[in-house]
């Protein structure tokens, strides 16, 4: 079999975004097949032994094992490196093994974090619960002021970790200032982009150093894998993630990247209309809860930021009752529509209660800390027609009381 056919970068640098989701990082082998191959391969063979050691020792290109690299993951990486903007990038098993993979492989004892207070519990785990296991130094700010990193930041700080929109606050971080205020101090910035996408924001473009990714969300947009992918400069992701990806093994499987890899080819369309659903069922609600964080509203006290930074609202936003989890469980418990689930970035529309699912592990005065109430529920809206969502949750909401 011939070498693969690859890309130009050079040329698709200068694609937009939505051509890049479709086409971006693709390589044919001889049989010139249209969809990405699929390799399900653990090891290659070599020609002969001399090339082995050569590759081994990085004087020639190719394969070696695919707890390192494999073409279908490759083209994933590749394709995911050039929607956010980025020189390169490394894709893993989940979106948690990202996020752990993109903060481990550059701290060290003695080091220390700045991180977004509102966060995906299991963030909130990373900086609460294990860097400190490992001697590391945290410390959580109210994102959504800068001049909190600021206050925060001491000499041995080194990263300032952060989600933008957050979950399930939908808290909004001012990406330029605070990706500012790092490079000013020689701190990495690690953004969370798993809410938005590069379909919808790309956080480099404000400054960001590293750009981390939950692909089971939007981008594969079906619910059907695990994914994660970490971008950054190819400096950092072959000489600082590299090693540590490589001997801890958080490896994204070959199917499941071919998996995201069609995913994607959707992916503008999909964030686009669930945005617009979104939106919609957005207004609904804002006339019948109590209090709803959507950052595609005007009421939203970060509204104009949010849109100076995003494309669009995204298809996820939060919403409170007045009832507590009682009211919040009757709600859901009463939807015959929208499902009750705890994934979000799925074309179908999902509910949950965070305080009892995603950020139950979180203590709950970190929770309240955090925004996250017992009357809190987060909704991911999907590809159904708007108006039966609509009625679904009317229905819902008269059955508690709203």
């Amino acid at each position: 079999m011939k070498r693969r056919t690859g890309q130009d970068r050079a040329i698709t640098q200068r694609w937009r975004p939505a051509t890049q989701a479709v086409r971006g990082g693709t390589a044919r082998s001889e049989f010139g097949e249209t969809s990405e191959a699929l390799f399900l391969t653990s090891g290659y063979a070599y020609d002969c032994a001399e090339d082995a050691a050569a590759r081994f020792r990085g004087d020639q290109v190719g394969m070696t094992y695919s707890r390192l690299q494999n073409p279908t993951v490759e083209m994933l990486e590749q394709r995911v490196a050039l929607m956010e903007g980025t020189e390169a990038a490394r894709a893993t098993a989940t979106g948690m093994a990202a996020m752990t993979a993109a903060l481990l492989c550059q701290l060290q004892t003695g080091d220390h974090v700045v991180a977004g207070r509102a966060a995906f519990g299991s963030c909130r785990w990373l900086v609460d619960t294990l860097l400190p296991k490992f001697g590391i130094g945290a410390t959580v700010v109210d994102a959504r002021d800068p001049q909190a990193f600021i206050d925060a930041t001491r000499p041995e700080t080194k990263i300032y970790f952060f989600e933008t929109p957050a979950n399930p606050t939908m808290d909004i971080v001012d990406l330029a200032a605070v990706c500012r205020i790092a490079r000013e101090r020689g701190i990495v910035s690690v953004v969370d982009n798993a809410f938005a996408t590069p379909a919808l924001q790309r956080p480099v473009e404000f400054g960001a150093d590293v750009v981390a990714h939950s692909a089971t969300k939007m981008m594969d947009g079906q619910g059907r894998v695990l994914a994660g992918v970490v971008c950054g400069t190819e400096d950092f992701i072959n000489n600082t993630l590299l090693p540590f990806h490589r001997n801890t093994g958080p490896t994204l499987s070959p199917f499941n990247a071919w998996v995201v890899l069609k995913g994607l080819e959707t992916l503008d369309l999909r964030i686009r209309r669930q945005s617009e659903n979104s939106l919609k069922v957005g207004r609904f609600l804002e006339g019948r809860v109590p209090r709803i964080l959507h950052p595609g509203l005007a009421s939203h006290p970060q509204h104009n930021l949010a849109m100076s930074q995003m494309e669009a609202a995204g298809s996820i936003f939060a919403f409170e009752v007045d009832g507590g989890r009682e009211q919040a469980h009757g709600l859901l418990d009463a939807l015959t529509l929208i499902d009750i689930s705890n994934n979000i970035g799925d074309s179908r529309s999902l509910m949950t209660h965070p305080s009892s699912t995603t950020h139950s592990g979180v203590d709950e005065a970190k929770r309240l800390e955090m925004g996250v109430t017992e009357g809190m529920l987060r909704i991911n809206v999907g590809l159904e027609d708007p108006q039966d969502l609509i009625d679904d949750l009317d229905q819902a909401l008269r059955k508690v009381g709203l």
